[in-house]
């Protein structure tokens, strides 16, 4: 027990420090947002999914990789594509990147976090109901 709470103390800590180099107005300062409440609500669909997938010791969805699949999906007004998907990434929409991309959508999607909601066309699993 004692192990669990000095990692969640290191957590809490790192925690600390990056809101106080958002905060700073130093280096590396966050840009400025007009409409706070956008930029934040969209990535709250997100908290429950990552939080879930850390508990468990899903190492592939905490990855840098799929962190950056699901901030693109936050992100979106709507449902995406691969292509979509690969361009939000920083990927080329070559066909080798779109279907490595639509193996990993896939994979989100048996996992429960995304929803395929017709062929092709993938979601957050919270934002089409199927959660």
């Amino acid at each position: 027990e004692l192990s669990r709470v000095e990692a969640e103390l290191s957590r809490l800590r790192i925690t600390r420090e990056t809101v106080d180099e958002v905060l700073s107005d130093g280096p590396g300062a966050a840009a400025p947002v007009g409409n706070v409440e956008l930029a934040v609500l969209p990535l709250t669909d997100l908290a429950p999914v990552m939080l879930a997938a850390e508990a468990s010791g899903d190492a592939t969805v905490t990855s840098p990789a799929y962190r950056r699949i699901l901030v693109a999906f936050a992100e979106a007004p709507g449902p995406l594509r691969c292509k979509d998907v690969c361009a939000a990434v920083g990927l080329g929409t070559q066909a080798n990147h779109v279907e490595g991309m639509r193996s990993k959508l896939k994979r989100l999607v048996e996992r429960q976090i995304l929803a395929e909601t017709e062929p092709g066309l993938f979601t957050l699993s919270s934002r089409s109901g199927a959660r």
